[in-house]
Protein backbone atom coordinates (compact mmCIF):
# COMPACT_ATOMS: atom_id res chain seq x y z
CA UNK A 1 0.00 0.00 0.00
CA UNK A 2 1.25 3.31 -0.84
CA UNK A 3 2.04 5.94 1.78
CA UNK A 4 0.21 9.08 1.83
CA UNK A 5 1.77 12.25 0.76
CA UNK A 6 2.33 14.55 3.59
CA UNK A 7 3.10 18.22 3.22
CA UNK A 8 3.15 20.44 6.56
CA UNK A 9 -0.30 20.03 8.10
CA UNK A 10 -1.66 18.65 5.39
CA UNK A 11 -1.71 14.56 3.98
CA UNK A 12 -3.04 13.62 0.53
CA UNK A 13 -4.14 9.76 0.10
CA UNK A 14 -2.25 10.37 -3.84
CA UNK A 15 0.48 12.37 -5.48
CA UNK A 16 -2.80 13.09 -8.01
CA UNK A 17 -4.46 15.20 -5.09
CA UNK A 18 -1.25 16.95 -4.10
CA UNK A 19 -0.31 18.33 -7.55
CA UNK A 20 -3.92 19.08 -7.90
CA UNK A 21 -4.03 21.05 -4.47
CA UNK A 22 -0.38 23.30 -5.76
CA UNK A 23 -1.92 23.58 -9.63
CA UNK A 24 -5.13 24.84 -8.03
CA UNK A 25 -3.47 27.81 -6.48
CA UNK A 26 -0.92 28.25 -8.96
CA UNK A 27 -3.99 28.77 -11.31
CA UNK A 28 -5.68 31.12 -8.71
CA UNK A 29 -3.32 33.92 -9.67
CA UNK A 30 -2.47 36.51 -12.87
CA UNK A 31 0.64 36.41 -13.54
CA UNK A 32 2.49 39.26 -11.16
CA UNK A 33 0.54 38.42 -8.66
CA UNK A 34 1.52 37.65 -5.06
CA UNK A 35 -0.27 34.81 -2.89
CA UNK A 36 -2.14 34.87 0.11
CA UNK A 37 -1.08 34.40 3.10
CA UNK A 38 -2.68 30.64 3.67
CA UNK A 39 -1.17 29.81 0.39
CA UNK A 40 1.82 31.30 1.31
CA UNK A 41 1.86 28.91 4.03
CA UNK A 42 1.07 25.69 2.20
CA UNK A 43 4.08 26.67 -0.56
CA UNK A 44 6.53 27.00 2.61
CA UNK A 45 5.52 23.63 3.69
CA UNK A 46 6.02 22.03 -0.07
CA UNK A 47 9.38 24.21 -0.40
CA UNK A 48 10.51 22.49 2.89
CA UNK A 49 10.45 19.15 0.93
CA UNK A 50 13.08 20.94 -1.74
CA UNK A 51 15.90 18.46 -2.22
CA UNK A 52 17.97 22.05 -2.15
CA UNK A 53 16.16 23.92 0.73
CA UNK A 54 18.88 25.77 2.29
CA UNK A 55 19.83 27.16 -0.84
CA UNK A 56 16.63 28.61 -1.77
CA UNK A 57 15.90 29.91 1.51
CA UNK A 58 19.08 32.06 1.27
CA UNK A 59 18.33 35.75 2.46
CA UNK A 60 15.30 34.42 4.00
CA UNK A 61 11.86 34.16 2.21
CA UNK A 62 9.43 37.49 1.94
CA UNK A 63 6.76 35.56 0.51
CA UNK A 64 5.75 34.00 -3.37
CA UNK A 65 4.23 34.98 -6.33
CA UNK A 66 3.25 33.63 -9.42
CA UNK A 67 4.48 34.67 -12.51
CA UNK A 68 5.15 33.26 -16.04
CA UNK A 69 8.90 31.83 -17.27
CA UNK A 70 9.89 30.15 -20.59
CA UNK A 71 7.09 30.25 -23.02
CA UNK A 72 4.27 31.94 -20.99
CA UNK A 73 4.48 28.96 -18.87
CA UNK A 74 2.99 29.88 -15.14
CA UNK A 75 5.08 29.32 -12.44
CA UNK A 76 6.16 29.49 -8.30
CA UNK A 77 8.47 32.27 -7.76
CA UNK A 78 9.93 32.70 -4.34
CA UNK A 79 10.41 36.65 -2.92
CA UNK A 80 13.79 36.93 -0.95
CA UNK A 81 14.12 39.34 1.85
CA UNK A 82 16.32 41.63 -0.74
CA UNK A 83 13.58 41.35 -3.55
CA UNK A 84 15.40 39.10 -5.50
CA UNK A 85 13.90 35.89 -6.81
CA UNK A 86 14.06 32.52 -7.70
CA UNK A 87 11.53 29.96 -9.44
CA UNK A 88 10.73 26.28 -8.01
CA UNK A 89 8.32 23.92 -9.94
CA UNK A 90 5.99 22.31 -7.36
CA UNK A 91 5.52 18.99 -9.50
CA UNK A 92 9.34 18.44 -9.44
CA UNK A 93 8.76 18.23 -5.91
CA UNK A 94 6.19 15.92 -5.45
CA UNK A 95 7.11 13.90 -8.12
CA UNK A 96 10.70 14.02 -7.32
CA UNK A 97 13.31 13.49 -9.50
CA UNK A 98 12.37 12.58 -13.25
CA UNK A 99 13.46 8.83 -14.90
CA UNK A 100 15.43 9.11 -17.56
CA UNK A 101 12.45 8.91 -20.11
CA UNK A 102 10.42 11.79 -18.59
CA UNK A 103 13.77 14.23 -18.17
CA UNK A 104 14.30 13.66 -22.25
CA UNK A 105 10.57 13.88 -22.97
CA UNK A 106 9.96 16.75 -20.80
CA UNK A 107 13.56 18.52 -22.31
CA UNK A 108 12.13 17.34 -26.05
CA UNK A 109 8.90 19.37 -25.60
CA UNK A 110 10.52 22.33 -24.26
CA UNK A 111 12.68 22.51 -27.62
CA UNK A 112 9.41 22.57 -29.92
CA UNK A 113 7.48 25.39 -27.92
CA UNK A 114 8.66 27.73 -30.34
CA UNK A 115 7.39 25.92 -32.90
CA UNK A 116 4.18 25.23 -31.72
CA UNK A 117 3.76 29.04 -31.03
CA UNK A 118 4.56 30.13 -34.06
CA UNK A 119 1.79 27.83 -35.43
CA UNK A 120 -0.38 28.49 -33.03
CA UNK A 121 0.10 32.20 -34.05
CA UNK A 122 -0.06 31.41 -37.94
CA UNK A 123 -3.41 30.51 -37.41
CA UNK A 124 -4.82 33.19 -35.34
CA UNK A 125 -3.56 35.10 -37.73
CA UNK A 126 -5.59 33.79 -40.58
CA UNK A 127 -8.73 33.15 -39.12
CA UNK A 128 -8.85 35.34 -35.72
CA UNK A 129 -12.20 37.19 -35.76
CA UNK A 130 -12.26 39.85 -33.15
CA UNK A 131 -9.62 38.10 -31.03
CA UNK A 132 -10.88 34.44 -31.46
CA UNK A 133 -10.47 31.16 -33.47
CA UNK A 134 -12.72 28.32 -33.54
CA UNK A 135 -11.67 24.98 -31.73
CA UNK A 136 -10.83 22.73 -34.86
CA UNK A 137 -12.71 19.76 -32.89
CA UNK A 138 -15.70 21.58 -31.17
CA UNK A 139 -16.40 24.69 -33.92
CA UNK A 140 -16.79 26.76 -30.55
CA UNK A 141 -15.14 30.27 -30.91
CA UNK A 142 -12.52 30.55 -28.37
CA UNK A 143 -9.46 33.39 -27.41
CA UNK A 144 -5.70 32.83 -27.53
CA UNK A 145 -5.73 31.67 -23.69
CA UNK A 146 -7.90 29.14 -24.32
CA UNK A 147 -6.82 27.06 -26.67
CA UNK A 148 -3.26 24.64 -27.09
CA UNK A 149 -1.90 22.83 -29.97
CA UNK A 150 -2.19 19.31 -29.30
CA UNK A 151 -0.82 16.24 -31.57
CA UNK A 152 -3.12 14.26 -33.26
CA UNK A 153 -3.25 10.54 -32.51
CA UNK A 154 -1.67 8.45 -33.60
CA UNK A 155 1.29 10.28 -33.73
CA UNK A 156 1.05 11.81 -29.77
CA UNK A 157 3.86 13.64 -28.84
CA UNK A 158 4.92 10.62 -26.60
CA UNK A 159 5.10 8.17 -29.67
CA UNK A 160 6.61 10.44 -31.68
CA UNK A 161 9.84 10.57 -28.52
CA UNK A 162 9.57 7.00 -27.99
CA UNK A 163 10.20 6.10 -32.35
CA UNK A 164 13.07 9.01 -32.04
CA UNK A 165 14.57 7.28 -28.99
CA UNK A 166 14.43 4.46 -31.18
CA UNK A 167 15.28 5.00 -34.40
CA UNK A 168 18.43 6.90 -33.47
CA UNK A 169 19.15 4.43 -30.84
CA UNK A 170 19.58 6.71 -27.78
CA UNK A 171 21.03 5.88 -24.31
CA UNK A 172 18.73 7.71 -22.01
CA UNK A 173 21.65 7.44 -19.26
CA UNK A 174 24.26 8.74 -21.11
CA UNK A 175 22.19 11.79 -22.45
CA UNK A 176 23.86 14.93 -20.83
CA UNK A 177 21.69 18.71 -19.93
CA UNK A 178 21.93 21.97 -19.24
CA UNK A 179 19.90 23.35 -16.39
CA UNK A 180 17.92 26.18 -16.76
CA UNK A 181 15.62 26.76 -13.90
CA UNK A 182 13.91 24.23 -11.45
CA UNK A 183 12.60 21.41 -13.44
CA UNK A 184 13.29 23.17 -16.97
CA UNK A 185 16.49 21.82 -18.73
CA UNK A 186 18.09 22.01 -22.62
CA UNK A 187 20.38 19.03 -24.05
CA UNK A 188 23.55 19.64 -23.80
CA UNK A 189 24.37 18.41 -27.29
CA UNK A 190 22.43 20.98 -29.47
CA UNK A 191 22.95 19.10 -32.60
CA UNK A 192 20.99 16.20 -31.05
CA UNK A 193 17.99 18.61 -30.40
CA UNK A 194 17.79 19.90 -33.94
CA UNK A 195 17.06 16.56 -35.00
CA UNK A 196 14.35 15.86 -32.41
CA UNK A 197 12.99 19.55 -33.82
CA UNK A 198 13.50 18.04 -37.42
CA UNK A 199 12.02 14.90 -37.05
CA UNK A 200 8.99 16.21 -35.28
CA UNK A 201 8.13 18.85 -37.93
CA UNK A 202 7.84 16.03 -39.92
CA UNK A 203 6.37 13.41 -37.82
CA UNK A 204 3.75 15.95 -35.78
CA UNK A 205 0.10 16.95 -37.22
CA UNK A 206 -1.24 19.35 -34.66
CA UNK A 207 -4.72 21.29 -33.89
CA UNK A 208 -5.47 24.17 -32.04
CA UNK A 209 -8.47 22.65 -29.79
CA UNK A 210 -9.77 23.82 -26.29
CA UNK A 211 -7.83 22.78 -23.12
CA UNK A 212 -8.90 19.96 -21.77
CA UNK A 213 -10.76 18.40 -24.74
CA UNK A 214 -10.19 14.67 -25.46
CA UNK A 215 -8.91 13.80 -28.59
CA UNK A 216 -9.33 10.18 -28.11
CA UNK A 217 -12.03 9.72 -30.72
CA UNK A 218 -11.79 6.79 -33.41
CA UNK A 219 -12.17 8.69 -36.18
CA UNK A 220 -8.43 10.72 -35.27
CA UNK A 221 -6.86 7.66 -35.04
CA UNK A 222 -5.82 7.64 -38.60
CA UNK A 223 -2.35 7.97 -39.81
CA UNK A 224 -3.04 9.82 -42.77
CA UNK A 225 -2.60 13.65 -42.42
CA UNK A 226 -5.97 15.09 -42.42
CA UNK A 227 -6.81 18.59 -44.69
CA UNK A 228 -7.14 20.37 -41.52
CA UNK A 229 -4.02 19.42 -39.56
CA UNK A 230 -1.81 21.82 -38.75
CA UNK A 231 1.53 21.59 -39.82
CA UNK A 232 5.38 23.48 -38.63
CA UNK A 233 6.36 25.27 -41.48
Amino acid sequence: MKKPIIIGDKIFKYKKDALAHFKAILNAYDNGATVNEKDKNDLLDLLRLHPNFEEKKKCGIKGFKVDKVRYNTKCFHIIKNDLTTAVFSYTQIINGNYSPTTKFSRTCRDSIQTDLRDVKQKYFNKNSTKGQVKCQETGDLCFWEDLVIDHRQPNTFSVIVDRFIEVNNINLNQIEYIKIMDGVFELKNQELAEKFRAYHKQKANLRIVKKGLNLGRSHQARVKQQKKDLRIQ
